[in-house]
């Protein structure tokens, strides 16, 4: 079976929102109390866990018909969004070994997908 592009574009969308979602969470974690009503009206938390779903939702609909083994390696992809996220929102350091390891990803990636051919 090859993967068509509509399921690479699908789980690509899916990294991409779940990496908003850990943006979410992360600035919604710093504002929780854990008592019940710091819950519910935590925005920022309720928005990271709505784009956690969604993106769960468009993983799913990207595996359907693709394979498995393109496809969910795609997910760490969400690790190259979220280093820029963190530098922008929460002024994180970009470092060489951040840089390094996201070279990696990426070159397992591709290796990955050219076993699509």
């Amino acid at each position: 079976m090859k993967t068509p592009l509509s399921s690479i574009l699908l789980v690509f969308g899916a990294s991409f929102v779940g990496s908003i979602g850990a943006v979410f969470l992360k600035s919604g974690a710093e504002r929780l109390h854990f008592e019940v009503r710091s819950l519910v009206t935590n925005w920022r938390l309720l928005m990271g866990i709505v784009t956690f779903v969604l993106s769960s939702l468009l993983y799913l609909k990207g595996i359907k018909k693709g394979e498995l083994t393109v496809l969910y390696p795609m997910v760490s992809l969400g690790y190259v969004w979220t280093l820029f996220w963190s530098r922008l929102f929460f002024k994180e350091p970009l470092t060489s070994g951040k840089f390094a390891g996201l070279g990696f990803i990426v070159l397992g990636i591709v290796l990955l997908a050219l076993g699509n051919r």
